[in-house]
């Protein structure tokens, strides 16, 4: 089932398109990275989809729900937490649970019950009688990903979570969220594509308002750098062939869609080749063929920092 449904949805600020008329679905227990440079409109998407701001143009459905038709019911099915957390510093751990809890309707033995649960989860138990406005950066998220919890929402909408938080804070947020998506749908926005990479199913990336990328994250890394890419480089020896007629003779195995020269140690010809399947035992039968040293032979991946900046700048 479609948890999260988005159709042609746009949002302009006076004459500025913030978000061009995008479409994407999520379903249910998959956590997709929503990624895009600084005012691409990711948040102005979240916002959207929270019921938060109205689109211009389009349509967003939470478990079938018209935000815009029924915004509470929308997001009763929704634990968001936005960049900067709503929370009161003057308050108390404690208190400020609460006081959310009271807010999303919760009785007083089920608030009590979803308190005592959501403490242990986010690992907050001994902060419960301390001032928010005394706790860390990180424990303040945690905090603010307390609230969005609290009840127990099928579909948590998280905006840079680990924004301004340091190495081992980060790794214990992305530990939550793992967690997090073990019984829920996420949506998670963030500029740590590392992040995104090891958290993840599936990415959708906006730049300019517009999407240009929505797909499994090995899915989209694989299609920005045009298909399976191998290395390979072979000792020149004796070799009385040229880097250019050894290239052609590689262009010329079963498989090879392209090559392209790249640089090396002078005592090798090394070569990135575009392929379109698993071809390294031909590779290394063309080796033993034409008496050459095989000396690196490896699949070469780009990484989700690469692929965002290749489509982002374009």
């Amino acid at each position: 089932m479609a948890h999260i449904r988005v159709e042609k949805l746009s949002k302009n600020y006076g004459t500025h398109e913030a978000v061009k008329s995008i479409s994407f679905t999520i379903n249910s227990g998959e956590i997709v990275g929503f990624l895009g440079p600084n005012g691409a409109g990711k948040s102005t998407t979240m916002k959207m989809l929270t019921g938060y701001l109205s689109p211009n143009t389009g349509l967003a459905h939470i478990k079938g729900i018209d935000v815009q038709v029924d915004p509470i019911r929308a997001q009763q099915e929704i634990g968001y937490l936005p960049e900067n957390a709503p929370i009161y510093p003057e308050m108390t751990v404690g208190a400020y649970l609460n006081y959310c809890a009271k807010i999303r309707k919760l009785g007083r033995s089920e608030r009590a019950h979803a308190i005592d649960q959501i403490l242990d989860q986010v690992g907050i138990r001994d902060r419960y009688h301390q001032r928010i406005g005394e706790l860390s950066k990180g424990y303040r998220q945690r905090v603010g990903l307390a609230q969005a919890l609290l009840h127990k929402p099928p579909i948590v909408i998280l905006d840079e979570p680990t924004s301004g938080l340091d190495p081992n804070q980060i790794r214990d947020i992305r530990e939550l969220i793992q967690n997090i998506g073990q019984n829920r749908t996420v949506l998670l926005s963030t500029h740590i594509l590392s992040e995104v990479q090891a958290t993840c199913d599936r990415v959708i990336i906006i730049n300019n308002g517009q999407l240009v990328a929505d797909g499994g994250v090995d899915d989209v890394i694989l299609q920005a750098q045009g298909g399976l890419v191998l290395i390979a480089s072979f000792l020149k020896g004796k070799l009385m062939r040229t880097s250019e007629e050894l290239q052609h003779l590689l262009n010329g195995i079963d498989g090879v869609t392209r090559s392209e020269i790249i640089s090396g140690p002078d005592t090798e010809h090394r070569y990135r080749i575009h392929v379109s399947k698993d071809i390294r035992t031909e590779i290394f039968g063309f080796a033993v063929e034409n008496h050459l040293s095989l000396v690196e032979l490896q699949q070469s991946r780009s990484d989700l920092e690469d692929v965002f900046r290749q489509l982002t700048e374009r």
